[in-house]
Formats: C-alpha cells, sequence, structure tokens
C-alpha cells in the first residue's frame, strides 16, 4: 500500500470519527489559545486529519490522491529506500508549517479555529509541480489546461489576494506556506540528500518550455 493511500484511509477514518464526536473534533482541531496557554502543540498536527465537513474532505483527498500517488514515486526513484520516509515527513511537517503563521496571528484569538489537510496537500502538489513545471493542471469538467508553473504562480497570487482581503472560512494562508514549504523541501532534500540539481532540471525545463504548452485544451 502506498503511502498515499495510506493517508487518505487514516484522514478519511478520523474525519468521520470527529464528525460524530464533537469532543474528538474539540481535542483536534487547530485552536491557537490550546497551545499558546495549554501548550497543546499536537493540534499542529491533528487539524491536518480532520475536515469541516465531507464536501471539504473530498475535495482534499482527490487532490492528494492525483498528485501524491505521482509525487510518492517521484521520492522513490529520487532518494531510493529513503523516499517512502521523507514524503511521509514532508507531508506530516507540512501541516505544522502551513498552519504556523497563522497561529502567530491568532495565538490569543479565542474566536479563531482551522482545520483540514489543505496545507500538506498543497506542499505535495507543488512538489509536482517542481518535478513536472510543464504538466497541464486543469479544473474537474473544463478541458483547459494551464502549465504546472504558470498554475502555481497565478493560485499564489490569488491566495495571496484572498488572504490580505480576508473573510470567509479558508485559511489561504496555509495554502500558501504549505505550497512554498513543499518547493523548499524537495529542492534541499534533492541536493543535499540526493545530490540531484532539481532546481537546474526546473529551469531546463522552463528555459525550453513550446509556447504551446502554457495554455491548451483537450487532454492533458
Amino acid at each position: 500500500m502506498s503511502i498515499t493511500v495510506l493517508l487518505i484511509i487514516v484522514t478519511v477514518g478520523i474525519s468521520f470519527l470527529a464528525f460524530n464526536k464533537e469532543e474528538l473534533m474539540d481535542r483536534l482541531i487547530f485552536y491557537p489559545p490550546a497551545i499558546s496557554e495549554r501548550n497543546g502543540w499536537v493540534r499542529l498536527f491533528s487539524c491536518g486529519f480532520i475536515h469541516g465537513d465531507i464536501p471539504h474532505l473530498l475535495f482534499n483527498m482527490y487532490s492528494l490522491y492525483l498528485f501524491g500517488e505521482a509525487v510518492e514515486l517521484r521520492f522513490g526513484l529520487l532518494f531510493g529506500e529513503k523516499g517512502k520516509l521523507l514524503y511521509l515527513v514532508m507531508y506530516i511537517t507540512a501541516i505544522a508549517v502551513a498552519i504556523l503563521p497563522t497561529y502567530f496571528k491568532n495565538k490569543h484569538n479565542y474566536h479563531y479555529k482551522s482545520l483540514g489537510a489543505s496545507g500538506a496537500v498543497s506542499a505535495v502538489v507543488f512538489c509536482f509541480m517542481i518535478f513536472e513545471p510543464l504538466v497541464g493542471v486543469g479544473l474537474v469538467f473544463i478541458p483547459l489546461y494551464i502549465s504546472g508553473f504558470l498554475f502555481g504562480i497565478i493560485y499564489l497570487a490569488v491566495s495571496y489576494a484572498l488572504d490580505k482581503r480576508g473573510g470567509g472560512h479558508i485559511n489561504h494562508s496555509a495554502h500558501i506556506w504549505g505550497a512554498v514549504y513543499g518547493i523548499v523541501f524537495v529542492l534541499v532534500c534533492s541536493q543535499l540528500i540526493a545530490g540531484y540539481p532539481l532546481l537546474q532540471e526546473f529551469v531546463e525545463k522552463i528555459r525550453n518550455l513550446d509556447p504551446a504548452q502554457i495554455i491548451h485544451f483537450g487532454n492533458n
């Protein structure tokens, strides 16, 4: 069984348990005062395994499955036997890293709570974009594909604008920092552990880009 499938099974299982047990949801959810005042640091990680509702859960797990399997495979090719462990470490740590800026901003905000795997999923998606910057990324049911590197730029820009605007129930900051962490993690590990010039390879792919690959319709 792949690490990606295992993560999906665990996340779905815990999420459904929390749907039906309010006490469990309260113990796992990201609640800044519980961390700053009661040392509930586990919440930085546990919040990534619960979700607000079924659509929220399905979207994150579908995205994780689409990109996670490919990234896990690439980790295996790049890091060998260490690949699966590094992939798991990246995912788990991305949950906490993505939410840390939110924590520092809301340490004593008794009205703030957050949950979901979006930060970690963003790390996985942007890892994929580093490996395959020219592969088209599209939206469900819309046959329009944008090269991964350009989609990533647009995604980060929109997330930043929405985060600055504030309001709503989506933690755009976690999406941004999760994405940044995924990029940094894979680039640093590829250089220090595998001795592989992944950043140089990424730049070369962009440099040799066929303009027709930037945006196109039809099959990816």
